[in-house]
């Protein structure tokens, strides 16, 4: 879920123990927790999950069954609205933050209130965006629970961390653990709001020609997988319901602070098992990737990118103290923060080569409330009500990265001449140039 995590004393304690953690296994020969039966690398571009070939694909690789699930989504399309196609083709990409997922909540039930939101032709979601993208598949019949999902919740509902003991004896290898928390809360939580009935109408919207791409880390591979998770809702397979759960899990499940999801899976007529661990380790934000060549399957009409980043994007001053774990954790947020920029810039570079209309919405820089804790309610209920007014106003949508603007068209750079620009002197004090 990417939280911010130098704010909160639960990640701060997360940070020492990551350092604690790598001394103790560079120096211990026991015994370490491993999956029965891990797929091995030579087979890691076969694997298909049992009874539901086709539904996942890796990030970084062309997938046939992903290329013609998106051609049939064209057919599915014209069949459901007597031979048209809708005029344009929207797409939303919602991005990790953790409790700061209450900030694309509120832009999405604010949407609705303007009367302006759009049917997604394609949702996708990361993290916390995994947990949201259902509903706003879904559409504004689902504001309410989503609304609750991300403003009645605190950490409770997400985590049980484990006493200090546990951890450190976890530490030692005397007691295997893999994580510092038990994520049961989250998988409580995730059973109540995604029941059969929501399942149902994933798939009914799928049918439809719609999609729902949900993403997680393969952590063996170091590679994102992406779920077509209105395909297995379609699959009428009987564990249908159980994996879309834990898939959501899975992508919202920080490493080291919340345990890993173990997939079974088959390749090579074998049963293998696969550790997945938060999308936001891989990436922050997504669209398809490489798993589709999008414009050799899609027909010709406007395409519109929306993006919500659940995040601030601007670097934010923080007084660090010289201590392990808080340079530990200030680190950790610093890279996160960086992957995510890069990924904006990722999807920039897909939506001009994909011909997509650029639309980006972040937390703004002059949002100066802090969380006192980790998914700290009343934090969350003023995140949702900025994105919630942001969207109501009618906020307008940034058309590029932050910090990126181009060129207006027919402006020409001016560079300086080199002969004729003035030099730097090299001359250093008390010696000669």
């Amino acid at each position: 879920m990417a939280a911010r995590g130098y704010r909160t004393p639960f990640l701060s304690k997360l940070a020492l123990m990551i350092c604690l953690a790598t001394v103790a296994l560079s120096v211990s020969n026991c015994a370490i927790l491993r999956l029965d039966n891990p797929l091995p690398a030579n087979l890691e571009n076969r694997v298909q999950m049992p009874g539901m070939p086709g539904v996942r694909a890796w990030g970084d690789q062309y997938s046939k069954s992903f290329e013609q699930s998106a051609l049939e989504s064209v057919e599915q399309e014209k069949a459901a609205n007597n031979g048209e196609l809708e005029p344009v083709f929207y797409v939303l990409a919602l991005s990790g933050g953790g409790e700061e997922g209450a900030f694309g909540a509120g832009i999405l039930c604010g949407w609705t209130k303007a009367g302006t939101r759009p049917q997604f032709k394609l949702v996708t979601g990361i993290s916390t965006g995994a947990l949201m993208a259902p509903f706003a598949f879904l559409g504004s019949a689902y504001d309410k629970q989503l609304e609750k999902f991300y403003t009645t919740i605190s950490s409770e509902d997400i985590y049980q961390p484990y006493g200090p003991v546990t951890i450190l004896l976890s530490l030692a290898n005397l007691k295997a653990l893999p994580s510092m928390a038990d994520s049961r809360p989250l998988t409580r939580l995730v059973a109540r709001v995604i029941d059969a009935d929501l399942l149902h109408k994933v798939a009914q919207e799928h049918l439809k020609g719609r999609r729902l791409l949900i993403g997680t880390t393969q952590l063996d591979a170091q590679r994102l997988v992406i779920w077509n998770m209105g395909a297995i809702a379609a699959s009428g397979r009987p564990q249908a319901l159980e994996l879309f759960r834990k898939i959501m899990v899975a992508s919202a499940s920080i490493p080291a602070m919340f345990p890993p999801q173990h997939f079974e899976v088959e390749a090579a007529g074998h049963n293998f098992q696969e550790m997945h661990v938060d999308g936001g380790t891989r990436a922050q934000v997504m669209l398809y990737e490489s798993s589709v060549r999008f414009l050799a399957v899609t027909s010709r009409r406007p395409r519109k990118l929306f993006i919500i980043r659940n995040e601030q994007v601007h670097p934010e001053w923080e007084n660090v103290k010289p201590q392990l774990k808080y340079i530990a954790i200030r680190t950790i947020e610093t890279l996160l923060k960086s992957q995510g920029v890069g990924d904006l810039f990722r999807l920039y570079v897909f939506a001009q080569r994909d011909q997509f209309d650029y639309n980006l919405a972040y937390i703004p820089p002059d949002f100066t409330p802090r969380p006192t804790s980790t998914f700290d309610t009343a934090y969350m209920n003023k995140l949702f009500q900025l994105g919630y007014q942001q969207a109501c106003c009618g906020q307008p949508w940034r058309k590029y990265p932050p910090g990126y603007e181009p060129a207006r068209l027919g402006e020409q750079l001016d560079f300086p001449d080199p002969a004729t620009a003035p030099q730097e002197s090299s001359t250093r004090s008390g010696g000669s140039p």
